[in-house]
């Protein structure tokens, strides 16, 4: 350290400290003052590159928003496939440029609306969708070839994207014109989300086999989002959301390989979905690192030629389980810090929270706010006039440094348990998460940790804010619906093709094709889902006490 930072140093010890904290999120400690002693080892062309060149952690593209600016999403859906047309109209309406599905539990669980276990849960936190014509309706009047759609599912992922193709289909759009992403990524639902249905491994063969389709059919879609934004929902901490999600990439990379796909072949088709939670600079160095990280395991491990399998794209969703229910206007602000960190930090995507969330699924008047949050940013701000502007920054740079080291590390314990499968059958990664939440609500309870309007600043009274509700005879209509197309149909159709995809699924065929022709017949989710099952089974979690 030079003699003036030494001088500076004894002045500041010489001073009264407030009470902290002064750690992030995830309980790094922050020094007081960040200077060029923190980056001897930093080297520019090793370590940061220039814009859109390896390893890419200024940016995957060499002029980032001054060439174009992110896809502004919001995730929307509920109630039935009509009432979610109509919002995803009004969206684009107001400017958004991207739309973004938001399931219910029973689509996300593989049941039709009228299976018992789906009672009470119909269009309550996303759109039901049962068959090809729902999906119908849902993009009715919506040209599929204009916009680019991102779809939150998982485990029956492979039957929603099926059902999207065959819709497009309809409206005289090929698959190879479609432009979207699909989440597809089961290993943080047995992480983390839970929201499986079958085991590890047939649930490996799907996502290759969406893989496979994809590169000779729909070859602009983004056929995986690999997601750390559930993995920090759950109450992982910024290192850990990293670790884990980048962790579950190189997973299904092996995977790929595996079942005999040249790496260049899809790797350039992955994407991610992080979380922006809000310690502000931690986020940031998050990205920056992910980028840096990713690109050299691909080249050097992987053996990836193609610079397209080098980029980390990545979209990103504000921080749900930062909202607050007491003063839920402080949401606005906490959303816009967390929006801008995204930016800063290169996202290609971005969807921002609604004040309301916390409560109940977005009213109209909160997810325009939301909209127009990304929209003073992009517009009003001046952050996007150059690229990158932190990079240099002392306490930037450092932390950047620390996460890849942080990550480096966790990557070394997974590999010791045997790879992101066998840490999910030791519980490596829900025990990792559930201490870190724990951590993190103590902080909060002994106020080691301010949360403006929940342990301070905190009003008394009842929250005045208009809330959606869904009416119950949205569930009785969705299910008379259902029914209804399912007398009309051809049946004898359905039973063959549901048949040929149980015979698909014994063997080792990609078994999209097959899904399709199920999904051209007005088969349900639930039928082909139960098909699956019989073949594959169910997957069961082991508890941990």
């Amino acid at each position: 350290m030079s003699n003036n930072f030494l001088r500076w140093k004894a002045n500041y010890d010489a001073q009264k400290e407030r009470k902290g904290p002064f750690f992030t999120v995830s309980s790094v400690p922050i020094d007081p003052l960040y200077a060029p002693g923190h980056m001897t080892d930093i080297d520019y062309e090793k370590d940061l590159g220039n814009p859109g060149e390896y390893p890419y952690t200024r940016g995957v593209r060499s002029n980032m928003y001054r060439g174009r600016l992110w896809t502004m999403r919001q995730f929307a859906g509920f109630a039935t496939a009509k009432e979610s047309n109509e919002r995803y109209k009004f969206l684009l309406s107001q400017g958004q440029t991207g739309l973004s599905v938001a399931f219910d539990m029973p689509t996300i669980m593989g049941y039709d609306s009228d299976h018992p276990r789906a009672y009470g849960e119909v269009g309550r936190v996303g759109v039901a969708i049962d068959s090809l014509a729902d999906m119908e309706i849902l993009f009715n009047d919506i040209p599929l070839d204009k916009v680019s759609t991102s779809m939150t599912i998982n485990a029956p992922a492979s039957i929603i994207w099926s059902m999207y193709i065959v819709a497009a289909e309809k409206q005289g759009v090929p698959a190879n014109k479609l432009t979207g992403t699909i989440q597809n990524d089961i290993l943080k639902e047995y992480i983390a989300q839970k929201s499986w249905i079958f085991p590890p491994e047939p649930s490996l063969r799907l996502i290759t086999d969406i893989f496979g389709y994809a590169k000779e059919n729909v070859p602009k879609w983004n056929t995986i989002s690999i997601s750390g934004y559930h993995i920090r929902e759950a109450g992982a901490t910024a290192l850990q959301e990293l670790a884990f999600t980048l962790a579950d990439g190189f997973a299904y990379v092996e995977a790929g390989i595996k079942a005999g796909l040249d790496v260049d072949d899809f790797a350039p088709r992955l994407s991610f979905f992080f979380n922006s939670h809000t310690d502000f600079f931690e986020e940031i160095a998050k990205y920056r690192a992910a980028r840096r990280i990713w690109a050299r395991h691909m080249k050097e491990k992987y053996g990836a030629k193609k610079e397209e399998s080098l980029l980390l794209r990545f979209h990103t969703q504000t921080a749900g389980c930062s909202l607050t229910g007491p003063q839920p206007e402080n949401n606005i602000v906490r959303t816009a810090y967390q929006a801008m960190a995204a930016v800063l930090g290169g996202t290609q995507s971005l969807h921002t929270n609604s004040m309301d969330e916390v409560l109940a699924l977005p009213s109209q008047k909160a997810v325009q706010i939301a909209l127009r949050t990304q929209q003073v940013l992009a517009y009003e701000t001046g952050v996007v006039n150059t690229i990158d502007p932190l990079a240099g920054s002392y306490f930037v740079e450092t932390l950047t440094n620390q996460m890849e080291e942080g990550v480096e590390e966790y990557f070394r314990k997974i590999d010791e348990l045997g790879g992101v499968l066998g840490a999910i059958r030791e519980n490596f990664f829900q025990q990792e998460i559930a201490d870190a939440a724990y951590r993190y609500q103590q902080e909060i309870e002994s106020k080691d940790r301010i949360i403006v309007g929940v342990n301070e600043f905190v009003n008394e009274g009842k929250v005045e804010i208009e809330l959606l509700k869904i009416d119950p005879e949205v569930e009785r209509a969705q299910v008379r619906r259902l029914q209804a197309m399912k007398q009309e149909r051809d049946n004898i159709r359905v039973q063959t093709t549901l048949a040929d995809l149980k015979t698909a699924a014994q063997e080792s065929g990609n078994l999209i094709p097959k899904i399709i022709d199920a999904v051209r017949a007005y088969a349900t989710e639930g039928e082909m889902i139960a098909v699956l099952k019989e073949v594959f089974g169910e997957y069961r979690e082991q508890a941990v006490f």
